[in-house]
């Protein structure tokens, strides 16, 4: 039951009913609901600035998880870029020190991915991270660049060890004929009194003395490249082509058991001694060419000596004796 009202009329003295309009009770609910409203409002925006929503708290914990997902990527990458580091030190001091190769300039290493353009659809999106998100994937299509460049660099070394091996088999890394005793070098390389001209000259290998019919070996791995069979001169001879710039020459043989294109191991046998051509007395003219340039047999006899044979050997090819052809 609605309360009646009243107000005192001093005129008349007599207290008169108040007449409520239905304008009067449209303007008091207005001004409720504007009063309402208006306390709603304050308290929604203190709730709001002091106290969070369940919305807000979800993607607040999602925000957390993101901040701690984001920080182990970075650990990762690190940890990644100091591995990548430590295998480019490996590869340039190490591997390629071994192989005797260049290092990789670190501006190839560190070559960039790219501009802003490879990551237009992230800029495009409006992500609130795209920074942390692009940052993370330079750093990962950096890594990747690394990563490529460094196998490609280890697929060049294995190419190397490859031919490392060739090279090592290649190389005419042993005496020619069997000199236990290390008393078959008869001469040396350099100047040389000729036997028959009796005045010095260079003398381009080394002479071995051997009985005829001593075997004679090739010092390294190769291919026949020619056959010679002259009266004057070197007499019988082969040469054999081994790689890598590096040839053989055996003269004054006596027998010769190999054809042009054959091809023989180190210590397989190739022939014997012999005393053909312009020769003294029965022995074998041994010489090597590098590049095409005659240089000391001696430098190659590793293989088959240790350090003190090899400083004999040293010794006695030195010695400015004369010649045997």
């Amino acid at each position: 039951m609605a309360r009646i009202k009243y107000y005192y009329d001093t005129e008349s003295c007599k207290y008169e009913r108040i007449k409520v309009t239905t304008w009067d009770v449209v303007l008091n609910l207005l001004g409720f609901f504007s009063v309402s409203l208006i306390i709603s409002v304050i308290i929604v925006i203190l709730f709001s600035t002091y106290f969070e929503s369940p919305k807000e708290m979800l993607l607040e914990k999602d925000n957390q998880e993101l901040k701690i997902y984001y920080e182990l990527l970075e650990k990762e990458l690190t940890d990644l870029n100091s591995m990548m580091a430590a295998l480019q030190k490996r590869d340039d001091n190490v591997y390629r020190v071994i192989f005797e190769a260049e290092p990789i300039p670190s501006t190839i290493r560190m070559a960039g991915t790219g501009g802003t353009d490879r990551y237009k659809n992230i800029l495009e999106s409006n992500l609130v991270n795209e920074e942390l998100v692009i940052e993370s994937l330079k750093k990962v299509d950096q890594l990747k660049r690394q990563m490529y460049i460094q196998t490609k660099s280890y697929d060049e070394i294995l190419q190397m060890a490859r031919n490392k091996s060739k090279l090592l088999a290649a190389t005419p890394a042993i005496q020619p004929v069997s000199n236990q005793s290390l008393t078959r070098l008869a001469s040396g390389y350099g100047m040389r009194i000729h036997p028959i001209l009796k005045y010095k000259r260079m003398h381009f290998g080394c002479d071995f003395t051997a009985p005829r019919g001593t075997p004679i070996y090739a010092t390294g791995d190769g291919v026949i490249e020619r056959v010679i069979m002259n009266f004057g001169g070197y007499g019988r001879q082969i040469i054999i082509r081994h790689g890598f710039g590096y040839k053989t020459l055996y003269a004054h043989m006596q027998d010769i058991e190999v054809k042009v294109g054959a091809k023989v191991k180190r210590g397989d046998k190739i022939g014997t001694v012999g005393n053909t051509g312009l020769s003294t007395a029965p022995h074998l003219h041994y010489e090597v060419l590098k590049d095409g340039q005659k240089v000391n047999p001696v430098n190659y006899f590793f293989m088959d000596l240790n350090d003190t044979e090899y400083e004999k050997i040293l010794e006695l090819a030195s010695i400015e004796n004369q010649s045997l052809s």
